[in-house]
């Protein structure tokens, strides 16, 4: 199982990626574990010397009690303090920012790909995508080709 962030790659450059747990609830592991999570409009905030994981929606799970559950509430990221220091520097001094790339499970623990991302602009989305579709275009003609 694994939930992608599909706009983390057309809105940023990734420069580098981290892998880092996360603290949830048993409910929220059931339901990221069933794929209903959402990684779209969310991003990784330092604060202090820990870093947390703002606005991603993970989707209640049926068989739970729905009180007070909030499916966009901040979770703590399960980092290494010389990572998070190492992320703070990088971020605070050039104009990067820490994006979740992906959700998902390895040997039973639920983690989190968070990429150090520069932001794109519209100039360069525009040539990514004519750079794509001229590679499409290729490879239908090759394929009706051959």
């Amino acid at each position: 199982m694994k939930i992608s962030n599909k706009r983390a790659f057309y809105d940023y450059l990734i420069s580098e990626r981290i892998e880092a747990g996360i603290n949830l609830t048993g409910a929220e592991v059931k339901a990221v574990k069933m794929g209903h999570a959402d990684l779209t409009g969310s991003f990784v905030k330092i604060i202090g010397s820990e870093a947390y994981l703002v606005n991603a929606k993970i989707f209640p799970y049926q068989y739970a009690r729905p009180q007070n559950y909030d499916e966009a509430r901040t979770r703590k990221l399960l980092l290494h303090k010389k990572e998070i220091i190492s992320l703070k520097g990088k971020t605070d001094g050039a104009s990067l920012g820490l994006v979740p790339i992906s959700l998902y499970t390895k040997s039973g623990f639920i983690k989190v790909e968070v990429g150090l991302g520069r932001g794109k602009k519209k100039i360069d989305k525009k040539e990514a995508k004519k750079r794509r579709d001229i590679e499409r275009e290729i490879e239908q003609e090759l394929a009706s080709q051959g």
